[in-house]
C-alpha cells in the first residue's frame, strides 16, 4: 500500500526546528520534501554537534541527519535571479510550500504567497513564524523560551519557590509550530480537495503555545482566577509531582483517581493516607508532598521500581534516553529505526510515531548533504547540462 501522503509534493524553505519536524513528519508519512536551501547561508543544525558518519565519505550532524531524512536537498541561492526562477518552475510539480523566515522575507526575494499563488493558484503556502504574519511584534526576534514566557505558559510551569523552568524540549517550537504547521496542511489539502483551492497558512509559535494553556486558559476565561506557579492539581499544587529515591532517581506519580491513590498508598504502605488527597488547602498538599517525598527517600530506585510495576496506579519512572532505548514497550512499538546512510550502513534515529494500519513507515534515507539533488532536479525542470554549469558558475545553486 502506497503511505499515507503519498503525491503531495513539499517545497521546504524552513531551517532550525519547527518546519524541519513539520516537515520530516510529513516525508516519513510519504510526502515527497524538497529542501530549500542557501549555499551560502546553511541551516545552522548541520553545524550542531555530535557529527556521524553520513555514509558517502563525509560528515554530518546526527539532527541534521534527523530532522531531513526522507527529504531531497537543493542549493539555491534566493538572492540570484536564476535560482528564483528555477522555485517558480518547481512550482509545476510542488504545490506545497513551508517557509519559516520573519515575516516579509519572502516577499521581498519575490517569493511571497501572492507572488507564487499567481503562478498556481492551488498553492497551500505555510509560514511559521514566532508571532505570525500580522500584528505589533511580527517583525520580533525570538526563540521556544520566549513564545512560552509571553503566551503565559511558562507562567504556570515550574515552582513557585525557584520559578518558571526549562523543558526538555522545545514546547512551542515542536507542539506549536511543527505539529500545528502539519495540521493546517492537510486541513488545507483536504480543503482544496473538496474544491477549495489554495490558500496562506499562517502559524504563528506564541499563538500556538497559548492554545497550549488549554485547561488552564479555559478556568481563567470562564472563572477570573489566573492560575500561577504550583497553584493547580497538575503544575504543583497537588500530590501529582516527582518523586527522588535515597539514590537520587526519581519518579513520576500521577495517581490522581481515587482507585489509584489507593494504589499509591497501599504500595508505600501508607494506605490511611488516601483522605488527606482530597483535602484542597495548598498548606495540606505540601505536607502531603513532603511526607511522600520522606518515604520515597527511604528505597532505592530499583526496589521503587519493582515495587511501582505491580501497580497500575499511574507511576512510572524518570529513565534516561539510554534507559528508554532498551524498554521493551518502545522496542514492541518499534520507535528506533535503521535508517539508510551511503550504501552500505545506517544510522539508528527515533522513528515515527505515527501507526498505520494499511501502510508502515518507509526510512529511505537521512539528511541529505546540501545540494545533493540539485543537478537531478535541475534536470527533471528541463535544465541543459551547460545551463546547469552556468547557474553554479554564476553561485545561484550548487
Amino acid at each position: 500500500m502506497p503511505q499515507p501522503l503519498h503525491g503531495l509534493k513539499i517545497l521546504d524553505f524552513t531551517t532550525l526546528l519547527p518546519g524541519p519536524y513539520a516537515t520530516q513528519l510529513l516525508a516519513d508519512m510519504g510526502a515527497e520534501v524538497l529542501r530549500v536551501e542557501a549555499p551560502t547561508r546553511p541551516d545552522m543544525v548541520r553545524a550542531m554537534p555530535p557529527h556521524i558518519d553520513d555514509g558517502c565519505g563525509g560528515r554530518t550532524s546526527a539532527a541534521h541527519a534527523t530532522l531531513n531524512r526522507n527529504k531531497k536537498s537543493i542549493g539555491l541561492n534566493l538572492k540570484q535571479p536564476q535560482a528564483i526562477e528555477v522555485v517558480k518552475k518547481l512550482l509545476d510539480d510542488y504545490d506545497i510550500v513551508m517557509e519559516q523566515f520573519r515575516p516579509g522575507v519572502m516577499q521581498r526575494l519575490g517569493l511571497g504567497y501572492d507572488h507564487l499563488s499567481s503562478i498556481n493558484p492551488q498553492l497551500i503556502y505555510c509560514s511559521i513564524s514566532g508571532y505570525g504574519q500580522h500584528g505589533p511584534l511580527r517583525d520580533r526576534a525570538g526563540h521556544d523560551i520566549n513564545y512560552l514566557a509571553l503566551a503565559g505558559l511558562a507562567g504556570i510551569s515550574g515552582r513557585s519557590e525557584t520559578g518558571p523552568v526549562l523543558s526538555g524540549t522545545q514546547i512551542a517550537d515542536i507542539a506549536g509550530g511543527s505539529h500545528h504547521a502539519v495540521m493546517g496542511v492537510l486541513a488545507a489539502v483536504i480543503q482544496r480537495h473538496n474544491g477549495g483551492g489554495g490558500q496562506h497558512i499562517d502559524i504563528s509559535m506564541s499563538d500556538a503555545a497559548l492554545a497550549l494553556t488549554s485547561i488552564s486558559g479555559a478556568n481563567f476565561l470562564a472563572a477570573g482566577a489566573v492560575p500561577g506557579l504550583s497553584t493547580e492539581a497538575l503544575n504543583g499544587g497537588s500530590f501529582y509531582d516527582y518523586y527522588r529515591s535515597a539514590d537520587g532517581r526519581y519518579f513520576a506519580i500521577g495517581s490522581l483517581e481515587p482507585q489509584f491513590c489507593q494504589q499509591l498508598f497501599n504500595a508505600i504502605e501508607r494506605p490511611d493516607w488516601l483522605p488527606r488527597t482530597a483535602d484542597p488547602e495548598p498548606a495540606a498538599q505540601q505536607q502531603l508532598r513532603e511526607d511522600i517525598q520522606a518515604v520515597l527517600a527511604t528505597k532505592s530506585f530499583a526496589e521503587w521500581r519493582q515495587i511501582f510495576a505491580a501497580c497500575d496506579a499511574c507511576i512510572e519512572p524518570v529513565l534516561t534516553l539510554g534507559e528508554v532505548r532498551q524498554h521493551r514497550h518502545f522496542q514492541a512499538r518499534q520507535m528506533f529505526a535503521e535508517v539508510p546512510k551511503g550504501e552500505r550502513a545506517s544510522q539508528p534515529q527515533i522513528a515515527s510515531p505515527l501507526k498505520f494500519s494499511a501502510s508502515s513507515p518507509e526510512y529511505r534515507h537521512i539528511g541529505a548533504a546540501l545540494g545533493a539533488d540539485t543537478g537531478a532536479i535541475l534536470r527533471d525542470c528541463g535544465y541543459a547540462e551547460e545551463d546547469i554549469a552556468a547557474m553554479r558558475e554564476a553561485g545561484a545553486v550548487c
